[in-house]
């Protein structure tokens, strides 16, 4: 009889051995003594703190730490056997594919159909098999009706579903996700997210994905990598969750209910929370909650027009034959925090720029509290107070009644460090020296004051922006899409900013897609489609009646209205439940 060989165990499809990463300009490494290994198919989620590490780890997945961005490797990181200490990003192009944050931003050419050959065409390959896996990607990522479509018209999750195609077309090994679901509405996301298991499922791609919004990812991740201070833990979901540093709504009210396991997704918060619900229902909490709620803004919705922070009327924008925004009517009072939501290309971004006054509008009118001292050609007297339009204000001027937080916050950032930006807005505002930079630090603590901006993550520059912003002191604060990048003590810290603005008189609206944030943060919600006002009213009434933005939190006490952990834990007390 013969013996049958023993079988070798195949190569992982990433390993990273005792890995150790220092950059020059840093006195500590950014990954200490990092060892895990991910196998083939298996959908690996990255989670930690902003600054922990998180980049230095995708990048040496495919070269590009150290090879672009300098500093020591000791240790290795193989990718299907191939070291990367060895083989440069362009030689590890055929084992790893790569997506950003922002798909846009890396297209190279006009229509999808062309974005989807591009990376075929590099690597040289033949007309008919660049055809084939043209289709092949199409059908697998659900876009073949989109095929001649321009990438500039696309929404967001269209756009996200493309860079990944361009990607799939070169058969990579590993995709590699840099917060793939950040600048998408929840749908978008799930069809992202849908098409990313689909990848490691059906076609055992190894896929990492590194996201600040858990809450959307953590339920179909085979294993999560924490990142902590530069080292790396490598778990089942579950477990990496009991003690992870960052952590969904869904996780907190687990850990606070001691359920276990952990619940990983509402579904299964949900069929644990049968108790929790009744608890909840018993009292009076409910009505109370609700009723407070309706009365704040109630009282503010019914506001004068002399103390509103900003009115808008039939504001109309338009891109050729598209309307962008159709006829918009808008109040917002003095020490209101409101949340624009709304499909991707609803025209959340338009409004916002045309109510700050550097936007196109076509037709409408939209006024803010003057200026001390108004241009009298510019200013028009609303009951017993001076308003002006803000289109009609200087840069200068527009800037201290008005600020502005676009999505691409990098486009306001022109100066050399960190600290000459804090310290140019500082003089703008005519604000004590420091100012600026003890609102970043609060914000986003521990950046550099020497680090270029250009150099920052997404997450930080936002930041960065948004604190030169509040420097001027503005009344109203126009924020559009500002938690992308922010992990939850980033977006926290934001949360108690805008409470602290609001508390103080001042008023910001908020365009996002962040359903966990506006449940925190937020006291009123505008829901936009096709360029209209479809609902507005109180947080709780708008999201808790709404599938797609509810938060985890409102899904799992369904019907009740409580949308946040702290919800629950008010309702039922801080003691042990």
């Amino acid at each position: 009889m013969t013996t049958p060989l023993p079988r070798s165990r195949p190569a992982a499809a990433i390993a990273f051995d005792r890995v150790t990463i220092t950059y020059s300009d840093q006195a500590t490494p950014a990954l200490r003594d990092v060892t895990f290994e991910l196998e083939e198919g298996e959908l690996a989620l990255v989670v930690g703190r902003t600054g922990s590490g998180k980049s230095t780890l995708l990048g040496a997945i495919n070269g590009h730490v150290p090879h672009f961005t300098g500093g020591t490797l000791a240790g290795s990181v193989r990718v299907h056997g191939r070291d990367t200490s060895t083989h440069r990003p362009r030689d590890l192009a055929d084992l790893v594919g790569v997506v950003g944050q922002d798909p846009l931003a890396g297209f190279v050419t006009d229509t999808v159909e062309e974005e989807l050959a591009y990376g075929m065409e590099q690597l040289g390959l033949g007309a008919a098999t660049m055809r084939k896996r043209v289709e092949e990607a199409l059908d697998v990522l659900g876009i073949a009706d989109l095929r001649r479509a321009a990438l500039a018209e696309l929404s967001g999750g269209q756009q996200q579903r493309v860079a990944i195609g361009a990607v799939l077309t070169t058969h990579p090994r590993v995709i590699v996700l840099d917060e793939p679901t950040s600048a998408l509405d929840p749908t978008g996301a799930e069809e992202v997210l849908a098409s990313i298991t689909r990848l490691a499922h059906d076609l055992a791609v190894t896929i990492v994905v590194a996201e600040h919004r858990i809450e959307r990812v953590l339920q179909y991740a085979d294993s999560v990598l924490h990142v902590a201070d530069g080292h790396v833990t490598h778990a089942d979901p579950a477990t990496a969750m009991v003690t992870a540093s960052v952590a969904p709504p869904v996780v907190e009210l687990g850990r606070w209910a001691q359920w276990s396991p952990l619940p990983l997704s509402v579904r299964d918060a949900r069929r644990r929370a049968h108790d929790l619900r009744d608890r909840l229902a018993d009292g009076e909490q409910a009505s109370s909650h609700r009723a407070a709620a309706e009365e704040t803004v109630e009282d503010a919705q019914t506001a004068t027009p002399g103390e509103a922070a900003l009115t808008a009327r039939g504001v109309v924008v338009t891109y050729g034959d598209l309307p962008a925004v159709a006829g918009v009517d808008l109040s917002v009072p003095d020490g209101q925090v409101v949340a624009l939501m709304g499909r991707n290309g609803c025209g959340k971004s338009t409004l916002l720029w045309a109510l700050q006054g550097s936007g196109p509008r076509d037709a409408g009118e939209v006024t803010v509290p003057a200026p001390r001292a108004p241009e009298p050609r510019t200013a028009k007297q609303t009951g017993d107070a001076a308003r002006v339009d803000p289109a009609a204000l200087s840069a200068a001027d527009r800037r201290r009644l008005v600020g502005m937080v676009p999505q691409t916050a990098s486009d306001l950032l022109y100066l050399e460090t960190v600290a000459d930006e804090c310290a140019q807005a500082d003089t703008e505002s005519g604000a004590t020296a420091g100012t600026c930079a003890a609102l970043l630090d609060r914000i986003a603590p521990g950046i550099p004051p020497s680090r270029h901006p250009r150099d920052l993550s997404v997450g930080q520059q936002l930041a960065l922006v948004l604190a030169v912003q509040l420097t001027a002191g503005p009344r109203l604060l126009l924020l559009d899409e500002p938690t992308r990048g922010l992990d939850y003590g980033a977006k926290a810290a934001l949360r108690d900013v805008l409470r602290d603005l609001a508390a103080a008189g001042r008023s910001v609206i908020v365009a996002t897609h962040d359903v966990e944030f506006v449940a925190e943060a937020v006291d009123r919600v505008v829901v936009m489609a096709s360029g209209e006002v479809v609902a507005d009213g109180p947080t709780a009434e708008v999201v808790v009646s709404s599938p797609a933005f509810a938060p985890q939190v409102a899904k799992i006490t369904a019907p009740g209205p409580w949308l946040t952990v702290d919800h629950v834990v008010a309702a039922l007390g801080r003691g042990a439940p």
